[in-house]
């Protein structure tokens, strides 16, 4: 049963988060931080030096360029901005769904919608999309599979049956967000 499961993709970085918060505009890592935890702190929970740390991978990626700015205090601030290769990478990700787990939704999803709103409201409906279908197929993958376990599994099945119910639950959140954020997704098709 294991081997049948649909797993993530990859990592859940708020690598994507940070980039997008760039992609509004340049801006120092502290001020980063501080706006990460102010506009998306109940979504990822981010210390400032995992800020820091992620935004170093990001430049040496080449997703995130620097350059000194003015004097604060005994040094020079550096000034984070996007490269055009980090631009790219960034709406190739926002325009994709964020997988099959409710974590995922929460983190990934989120914060989709988020930049998607501020940054190209046009697509909102279009990542909604991808997301609903998403979770559509994982709740038909969940019941096919929990079909075929046999009933003397009793742990398999109560594993199943727990993460067949919480991709039923995010389901009906995400019709909730459709209305709460009025998602058009006639539009969107």
């Amino acid at each position: 049963v294991g081997s049948r499961r649909p797993h993530a993709k990859g990592p859940v970085s708020p690598e994507y988060a940070l980039l997008g918060l760039l992609m509004l505009g340049p801006s120092h890592g502290y001020d980063l931080h501080q706006r990460l935890t102010a506009e998306l702190g109940s979504i990822w929970h981010v210390s400032q030096s995992q800020a820091y740390s992620v935004l170093k991978r990001l430049g040496e990626r080449g997703d995130v360029a620097v350059r000194r700015g003015e004097k604060a205090k005994l040094r020079r601030r550096q000034v984070l901005r996007v490269t055009p290769q980090g631009r790219r990478r960034f709406r190739q990700w926002l325009l994709g769904a964020a997988g099959a787990g409710a974590r995922r939704v929460r983190l990934e999803f989120l914060t989709r919608l988020y930049f998607a709103s501020r940054l190209t409201p046009k697509k909102v409906g279009q990542i909604y999309i991808a997301q609903s279908r998403e979770i559509a197929r994982t709740v038909r993958r969940l019941q096919i599979l929990m079909d075929q376990v046999p009933e003397e599994q009793t742990f398999n099945r109560t594993s199943l049956d727990l993460r067949l119910r919480q991709m039923q639950l995010v389901r009906r959140w995400m019709q909730e967000i459709r209305v709460k954020f009025q998602i058009d997704t006639e539009a969107a098709r």
